[in-house]
């Protein structure tokens, strides 16, 4: 083909990609990259008359999460790409025809989550090689388009009653895991608001009990509040969960099941009675009982874990027996609580993070440490990987969420030689690491589960009412 017959297209163009239902959408193109990409997340394989389809959900739209399309196409391949960030990673290949202007053509394109990405899908230089030319300094040169046309294309219509009435209770407004749930809430046709703990107050009254936000704006007549208390704000986050729980509003987790969560030492004791494994664990109040402790968790190396800690802050590997001593005489020293636990080796800094809704493992990830450190923790410069647990390690998670009374929890987990064993559960577990790891969307899970407890269902109309019917 000359030069002068192909289509010169800049550095970002609209593209719909007609066998997966996607009429526009706006892609990155990247000469640099072999392979095109484009963003996907609950994929699942299965077989279809004895042939390899894969099935998976995309949010077309830059920026947001509605509509979410699911589309299933047969797998051509398997390959494992690397990332700009220089991750390997292994991906299912489909074929699609793309549409570009006036232009069709088959592609290869592979599935992975670019919810994090700047743009939802990436043209690469195979699809474009021998059709295209790209000009770095030009953009949308086949036609741009606004958020009425984009509505447009994909019927977007709302639902036509009022959703429910759904309040954050929590700290940080800009967290990823909160923005997350407030805007899974509101795509879904509800009315979320954030409400910080401390700038709630109550009244507490037999006949009357009420909920005040600044400003005196009444909580009153929200219908659930999904309850995300810091452990610092524990005592004063609990006492407005049980007011709420007094006015008879629904909490995603109880005063009672956050306490117990919080309390470490308890939580542990409590897992014990139900017949959970943990690693094995030491408790003192008196210095003077440190050499024994150490003893009778089997010696070092172990671990010293504050029971206020957080995020695997307050958490350090005692490798010697002095040093054992050292560090468990000094936080002692400050008046602080710790347990001592057995250091479990064979599980070479890794554990597993098993996020559990309404009694279900609903995703699981496998946490690495950083290098250099003995704990997995993404929060201090480790990784996350999507993983498959064992029907052992489902069940010792949804047990453990069972036995503290969560209806949404991180559970911890670690591999040891003598089977799983349960390192705490988390009542306000995060959603970054977990949604960017295995592409699901744990936020509307929630909102879902909501849904669900409250028998709320949307009355729908336009072309989402006829997809439903």
């Amino acid at each position: 083909m000359e030069i002068n017959s192909k289509k010169t297209i800049g550095r970002a163009e609209w593209c719909g990609l007609l066998d997966l239902g996607v009429p526009m959408i706006k892609a990155r193109v990247d000469s640099g990259a072999k392979t095109s990409t484009i963003h996907a997340f609950n994929i699942q394989k299965f077989k279809r008359d004895g042939e390899n389809w894969v099935s998976f959900e995309l949010h077309p739209l830059q920026g947001r999460r509605y509509p979410t399309l699911r589309c299933e196409r047969p797998i051509i391949d398997k390959r494992v790409v690397r990332s700009s960030s220089g991750d390997a990673e292994s991906r299912y290949v489909i074929m699609t025809d793309l549409e570009l202007g006036d232009q069709t053509w088959p592609i290869e394109v592979t599935l992975a989550n670019r919810d994090s990405m700047g743009y939802r899908m990436l043209l690469g230089r195979e699809a474009m090689m021998g059709k295209l030319l790209v000009d770095p300094s030009l953009s949308c040169t086949l036609g741009d388009h606004d958020i009425a046309d984009l509505e447009s294309f994909y019927r977007i219509s709302r639902p036509v009653t009022a959703g429910l009435r759904i309040a954050l209770l929590a700290s940080n407004e800009e967290l990823y895991s909160n923005q997350r749930l407030l805007e899974a809430a509101r795509e879904r046709g509800h009315d979320a608001m954030f409400v910080n703990i401390s700038q709630c107050y109550m009244k507490l009254d037999a006949d009357e009990p009420e909920a005040h936000y600044r400003g005196g704006k009444s909580l009153n007549a929200v219908d659930a509040v999904i309850t995300r208390i810091r452990p610092s704000m524990t005592y004063y986050g609990t006492a407005l969960a049980r007011q709420f729980e007094s006015m008879g509003v629904y909490t995603t987790n109880g005063s009672a099941a956050i306490s117990q969560s919080r309390d470490k030492l308890f939580s542990l004791q409590l897992m014990l009675k139900s017949g959970i494994n943990i690693p094995t664990t030491g408790f003192a109040n008196s210095p003077m009982d440190t050499k024994d402790l150490i003893e009778m968790v089997g010696g070092a190396p172990l671990i010293v874990k504050l029971l206020e800690g957080t995020q695997g802050k307050g958490v350090v590997l005692a490798e010697t027996q002095k040093a054992a001593e050292s560090v468990i005489n000094a936080f002692k020293a400050l008046r602080a609580n710790l347990l001592v636990q057995k250091f479990i080796k064979e599980a070479r800094g890794r554990d597993l993070r098993c996020f559990v809704i309404d009694g279900k493992v609903v995703a699981s990830i496998e946490r690495r440490a950083a290098a250099g450190e003995f704990r997995a923790n993404i929060h201090q410069g480790g990784t996350a990987h999507i993983v498959k647990i064992t029907a052992e390690e489902r069940r010792l998670a949804v047990k453990a969420a069972k036995v503290l009374g969560l209806q949404v929890a991180g559970v911890d987990i670690i591999r040891s030689g003598n089977g799983p064993l349960l390192l705490e559960v988390n009542s306000s577990p995060g959603l970054e690491g977990i949604e960017t790891a295995t592409g699901k969307d744990i936020a509307g899970m929630i909102i879902a589960s909501i849904e669900k407890k409250l028998r709320w269902k949307p009355a729908l109309t336009g072309a989402i009412a006829q997809e439903k019917k």
